[in-house]
């Protein structure tokens, strides 16, 4: 990792995913990299290719969204290159994180998505976490695919609504 010209980069995805108890998206890490102007888009997409080769980083892709989770050996990585970091960098993206936490969080913790189910109809799959576990799990079966993402958009944006009513109505 040392010989690599991406290896701040790389070191930055790392420590914003060793300060957070949940995972980051692709686009969360970049909207950040690409407002402080330290590099492009493109040198980012390969600086996330390299991390998932080489084991620090686990990628998972849901709804479009792919999130990103720091491994053993990127917390190893860490904690033996973490020094390389500038203390303002380390300052700016504790901020940032503090500040954006809750954003952030819902981004990762709130999903959506659909699929055609066997019997022909589209399935609306809606779920809600906070830290591993599971507080809302919901599938709804609808007649059409643009019912089923209508769905799975509202839920994005009115979750804490939604799951707010149905605990009123529920307990």
């Amino acid at each position: 990792m040392t010989q690599d010209p991406h290896t701040i980069y790389k070191l930055i995805v790392l420590y914003m995913l060793g300060r957070v108890t949940f995972p980051l998206t692709r686009m969360q890490i970049t909207d950040y990299i690409l407002d402080r102007e330290y590099t492009n888009y493109m040198t980012m997409q390969t600086v996330f290719a390299q991390l998932c080769d080489s084991n620090m980083v686990l990628e998972k892709t849901v709804r479009n969204r792919t999130q990103l989770y720091i491994t053993e050996e990127g917390e190893d990585t860490l904690q033996f290159f973490e020094n390389r970091i500038s203390p303002e960098i380390k300052k700016d993206i504790d901020a940032y994180l503090k500040e954006k936490s809750m954003s952030l969080k819902n981004e990762v913790s709130v999903i959506g998505e659909f699929y055609k189910g066997t019997d022909g109809d589209y399935k609306s799959h809606l779920t809600a976490r906070e830290k591993n576990q599971t507080l809302v799990d919901i599938t709804l079966s609808v007649p059409s695919e643009e019912i089923a993402s209508s769905i799975c958009e509202k839920w994005e944006r009115k979750n804490q609504e939604i799951y707010q009513y149905l605990i009123e109505q529920l307990f």
